[in-house]
């Protein structure tokens, strides 16, 4: 069964073609900086034509026709309260996904021009939706409500649904096999231009930082992740923004872009290194609020086994797996910095051997774990 799994995130796709159940994929790539000042790729419909021109075209062609694709499985950031498993695409899931736009503005959207050029291109191929907020679905009522009237839970579906959960799932599962303790207490870290938090108890999300949208929690790429609620009546009030200005305030001028100049954590190191103050602070504000997070999940969890660092942040910066590790012997975490800057790409251990908390660096496999499910979905 040839899966092809699109993985459209706020500024990047990657893609990977499964011959399943093989778990090796036999091609993939990544289109990044998306829609990016200077960027040759303006949008989500553009990169993902040039992903299949790459696969059935030319010497790098791994398909003889599109209609070699049995399955074309999309990651979809935000499914509400009305998806909590992977599910065939027809066009009234298409009207569901469509509904959540205001809820993930920087990635229902692309998911959506994803599935649409998808269906347009593979038109043999079943088209499959798998949802960031599906595995959060195990929050506990006391974690997932938010101290209003119940009224707006009820009528509106207010509550934290929680993001990346494909991510936290699949590098929570890795970690469980790698400490071969399923009941481990976990916090998994997903840095990428979108960054989140999980606290995992013996294989259940029990707490994220993202909320009712991908807004809340961390500092991220583009995104302020938290902030007072009063800041926002406040520039309505004293400074006339409206919602749309807002919207763009919070979700694409704030962050590392916001604080140190760029979106890009590269260009960040970049700017640092020639001495600019700014990206400095910006490097301290996102360590910090790691950091934060980091005591309050060993508090929700009554302790903890591991700390998991996952993403293309998490992965490959070394500085700040270093920077949020640091100062934190009280929990009995203590960081190996020669191991840490000794990472290969695979599952690598970076801890002392006297910590008692692990720290892993786990590579994460979003579009495996997607491919996986859509085939446990076609074989149920």
């Amino acid at each position: 069964m040839n899966i092809l799994v699109i993985n459209s995130g706020s500024s990047s796709l990657k893609y990977q073609l499964f011959k399943m159940p093989e778990k090796t994929p036999v091609t993939s790539g990544l289109v990044e900086r998306i829609g990016e000042k200077g960027s040759a790729v303006p949008d989500h419909r553009v990169a993902l034509q040039q992903v299949i021109a790459e696969l059935s075209e030319g010497e790098t062609a791994v398909i003889k026709s599109t209609h070699d694709i049995t399955v074309v499985g999309h990651r979809v950031v935000h499914g509400g309260e009305l998806f909590s498993t992977a599910v065939t695409i027809d066009e009234d899931v298409k009207r569901q996904i469509k509904k959540l736009f205001s809820l993930a503005p920087l990635h229902n959207p692309a998911n959506y021009a994803c599935i649409e050029v998808a269906e347009q291109t593979f038109p043999d191929a079943i088209q499959i939706a798998v949802f960031d907020t599906a595995f959060h679905q195990t929050l506990p009522e006391n974690a997932y409500r938010y101290a209003i009237p119940e009224s707006y839970y009820k009528e509106h579906g207010i509550r934290v649904y929680g993001f990346h959960g494909t991510s936290h799932k699949y590098v929570s599962e890795q970690a469980a096999l790698w400490l071969k303790k399923p009941e481990a207490k976990l916090i998994t870290i997903h840095l990428g231009n979108g960054c989140s938090m999980t606290a995992v108890n013996a294989g259940k999300s029990v707490d994220t930082t993202m909320g009712f949208g991908p807004l809340s929690g961390l500092m991220m790429g583009t995104r302020s992740g938290d902030i007072d609620p009063s800041v926002i009546f406040h520039l309505m009030e004293h400074s006339g923004y409206t919602l749309d200005q807002l919207s763009t305030l919070l979700n694409k001028q704030s962050g590392l872009l916001g604080v140190g100049g760029s979106g890009d954590m590269r260009d960040i190191r970049k700017r640092v290194a020639e001495g600019d103050q700014k990206a400095m602070l910006a490097l301290e504000l996102y360590a910090y609020r790691i950091k934060k997070f980091i005591g309050a999940y060993a508090a929700v969890l009554n302790g903890l086994d591991a700390i998991v660092f996952t993403a293309g942040v998490g992965e490959n910066d070394a500085d700040m797996r270093s920077s949020v590790c640091h100062n934190l012997d009280y929990l009995n975490v203590l960081l190996d910095d020669n191991k840490n800057r000794q990472y290969k790409k695979a599952l690598t251990e970076i801890n002392t051997e006297q910590s008692k908390v692990k720290i892993l660096i786990i590579p994460t496999n979003e579009e495996y774990e997607i491919a996986h499910q859509c085939y446990k979905l076609l074989n149920a």
